[in-house]
């Protein structure tokens, strides 16, 4: 099946139109890019000189002194709970295994006194509550970094104009 002149000529004229179409769309696509690119430009300068300043502040205000005392508890609880519990049960280990090798022996070893009798504490409300704000604050600043760092692939513009479809 042959076409006619008439309708090849048409379909050059249209396929004409298309490719001219096409490129019209790529400089519009160009446009568009440049002024996402200058967007973002002004953004990232809006959010230095307005919003960092305004977020530091609150920050300093409102999370640090939390902060602070978080990890003033924190250390409390580990110098004052964790190290002498930890302290205690390596202390009853080795006085355990002490009466071991003392019995394996045949050697008498009166026990130390307050060795198996001591009750050990809890923590306490605080304590758990001084960790899950710690841990707050260390997820916050790795999410902050995550943000800071990630990189805004959404605004990539092929450098190549496409070619038009062949018709």
């Amino acid at each position: 099946m042959s076409l006619s002149r008439k309708r090849k000529k048409e379909l050059r004229r249209l396929q004409h139109d298309a490719t001219e179409l096409w490129e019209s769309q790529q400089v519009l696509v160009g446009h568009a890019a440049d002024v996402a690119r200058e967007a973002s430009r002004q953004l990232a300068g809006l959010g230095r000189e307005q919003v960092l300043p305004a977020v530091q502040d609150t920050y300093n205000r409102r999370v640090a002194p939390v902060v602070d005392r978080g990890v003033k508890m924190g250390r409390h609880v580990v110098d004052d709970k964790v190290v002498p519990i930890v302290g205690g049960v390596v202390g009853s280990a080795l006085t355990a295994w002490d009466f071991a090798n003392a019995k394996r022996h045949g050697v008498a070893v009166p026990p130390p006194r307050g060795a198996f009798g001591a009750k050990k504490k809890s923590m306490g409300l605080g304590s758990v509550v001084a960790i899950v704000l710690g841990a707050a604050a260390a997820v916050g600043v790795l999410y902050a970094a995550w943000q800071a760092l990630r990189a805004d692939d959404e605004l990539w513009v092929a450098d190549d104009p496409l070619s038009a479809p062949d018709a």
